[in-house]
């Protein structure tokens, strides 16, 4: 149980006061358009911004391509997206897509969705060890078939989905699709639903999600190629960030992440965060959870020539640009998850400035507060009967002339 854990590790949390609190109540604006300038919905580009007290975060989604975002960050109010849709569409897109007043922005990445990889697990689920006879033809999300966000857009709830099919030569995809749906943040929580991201006004979520697609083996897997692209030639780092506390989404200790590393003393950096699960359930509870691994990042990546990443970053993008990619696999080897629902969802929080740290809640610290203080106190007074029991037994003899 988890209580149990706790008590077992309790030496472990003395500085558990230091690590209590809740996220600052800092709060921004958000805002949504869908294909700002073009009146046509055959074409997805969402353009999704947050103003805050002096700045501005933009979010720019679109499956023109590759699945793409872009964020820019800049230190205005008032700093605004322009696409010139004639030129993203032209055999050049270069500066096609932009923020003004140019020098506005202070920082700019893009985070690209590229391929999705299907696999025979049935002897191991580390990608890194799959045969290559063992892998089907992979899903290339550029060539996907993209349905219009009209309808799949809720501007109160500020969500989106971008939903996709493959088509010939991959084989029938029936009913199935792949999706990514989006959620912007006006201010710090935590999700409702497992596994129960903690957020803040600097982030947005996108939840991948298979939902549907005919496996092409009885042990199929799943996994998923991220690229990014990271401003000043630098890369991404990932952490793994441990903890005991597993109150939020039982079992699962580790938070992964992609932080940029700072250049040239700048403080500026983003953020791809997730925990190491995903779920088989569209209303996923804890045994619905399936394992999740990630891999070394790999340098030296082509970024998919369709991608918005082209029109915003222009041309030669790896070569000024630091250009990264990593491989997300779902599923253990004696797992038939996916192939009993037809249905795999995986989360991650994408956002500028230092990514959300979770900590214990008041609940828990109470809980140790207890555990802590309570044989602490029977301790002192097991130790104070003892020495007055023991003076008063001396005390009862008459000294000896």
């Amino acid at each position: 149980m988890l209580v149990e854990r706790r008590w077992a590790l309790l030496p472990l949390l003395w500085l558990v006061g230091s690590l209590a609190g809740s996220p600052e109540g800092y709060r921004r604006k958000v805002s949504m358009e869908y294909n700002p300038g073009l009146n046509s919905s055959s074409h997805n580009l969402l353009h999704v911004w947050a103003v805050g007290h002096n700045d501005t975060i933009h979010y720019v989604w679109s499956t023109i391509g590759a699945p793409t975002v872009l964020l820019v960050y800049t230190g205005s109010q008032n700093s605004t997206l322009h696409v010139n849709w004639t030129k993203l569409f032209s055999p050049s897109p270069y500066g096609a897509i932009y923020v003004e007043p140019a020098d506005s922005v202070l920082y700019s990445t893009a985070v690209i969705f590229a391929k999705v990889f299907e696999y025979n697990g049935v002897n191991t689920s580390n990608l890194l060890k799959v045969p290559a006879d063992q892998f089907y033809p992979t899903y290339d999300l550029a060539n996907f078939t993209w349905e219009s966000l009209d309808g799949k857009m809720n501007e109160t709830m500020l969500t989106a989905t971008f939903q996709g099919a493959a088509s010939s030569p991959h084989g029938a995809f029936g009913n199935g699709s792949i999706s990514f749906e989006v959620t912007a943040y006006e201010e710090s929580s935590r999700d409702t639903q497992l596994p129960h991201l903690l957020h803040t006004a600097n982030c947005s979520k996108v939840n991948f999600v298979v939902n549907g697609v005919p496996p092409r083996g009885n042990h199929s897997h799943f996994a998923l190629e991220i690229i990014t692209v990271e401003e000043g030639g630098e890369h991404k780092r990932m952490d793994s960030i441990r903890s005991i506390d597993d109150e939020y989404t039982p079992t699962i200790f580790e938070m992964a992440q992609l932080v940029s590393v700072p250049h040239n003393h700048s403080t500026m950096t983003s953020f791809l965060q997730w925990k190491t699960t995903a779920y088989r359930s569209q209303h996923a509870e804890r045994a619905d959870s399936i394992h999740c691994q990630y891999y070394q990042l790999q340098t030296n990546c082509i970024v998919p020539r369709s991608s918005i990443a082209h029109a915003y970053f222009l041309e030669d993008l790896e070569s000024h640009y630091g250009v990264a990619a990593i491989n997300i696999s779902f599923g253990s080897e004696d797992s038939k998850a996916y192939e009993e629902g037809r249905y795999l969802s995986w989360s991650a929080l994408i956002g500028f400035g230092e990514p959300p740290k979770d900590t214990f809640s008041t609940l828990v610290i109470a809980i140790l507060a207890v555990g802590l203080g309570t044989p602490v106190v029977l301790l002192v007074a097991g130790s104070i009967t003892a020495l007055v029991t023991r003076r008063k037994r001396y005390s009862e003899y008459e000294p000896i002339n």
